[in-house]
């Protein structure tokens, strides 16, 4: 079972959609990002509307209006997404199982409860750790890793399909 939902990575992989490889943000709409990445439209409908709330973007008005990043895609990091579309979730969730041994009869002696739990503080560091990694790397991070690896031809590719799908509405 993945710890973070399906909608992180669509919500990751759109904004890297939004920028060039300039770093440059350009406006698409959820259809648009959708289609590109044969993704569910109502579901990534559903996740623009998380990033919206969060800050992340910001809708556009007008003909084809759609959505454009609300700061420079160097400002975004991963973990802002990722607390945007799945929220501020633990991990781990200690069940205080230390206090709950059959050899307690129901009474756990102070020993036991003395302190946090060893468990949960390993999990919480990972934790911890974990989120300082995601918050190292930004959109503009993951797009310039992305276009390093592509052809040059991937960026005119893009444009092109944005424009024949522009130019059909």
């Amino acid at each position: 079972m993945a710890f973070y939902s399906s909608g992180v990575e669509y919500g990751i992989h759109s904004l890297m959609s939004m920028v060039d490889a300039n770093g440059d943000a350009r406006e698409m709409n959820v259809r648009e990002l959708a289609e590109l990445q044969n993704v569910p439209y109502d579901y990534l409908a559903k996740i623009f509307t998380r990033l919206s709330r969060a800050g992340l973007v910001v809708s556009t008005e007008g003909k084809g209006g759609g959505f454009r990043l609300a700061r420079a895609s160097e400002l975004i990091s991963v973990l802002d997404i990722v607390h945007a579309i799945d929220g501020d979730k633990s991990m781990f969730e200690c069940r205080e199982i230390r206090q709950r041994l059959a050899v307690f009869d129901e009474a756990p002696p102070s020993w036991v409860c003395d302190g946090p739990c060893g468990v949960r503080s390993v999990m919480d560091s990972a934790q911890q750790r974990m989120e300082e990694e995601l918050a190292r790397h930004t959109i503009l991070d993951l797009a310039r890793k992305m276009f390093r690896k592509a052809p040059e031809t991937f960026t005119i590719e893009v444009k092109q399909w944005i424009n024949e799908r522009r130019n059909k509405a």
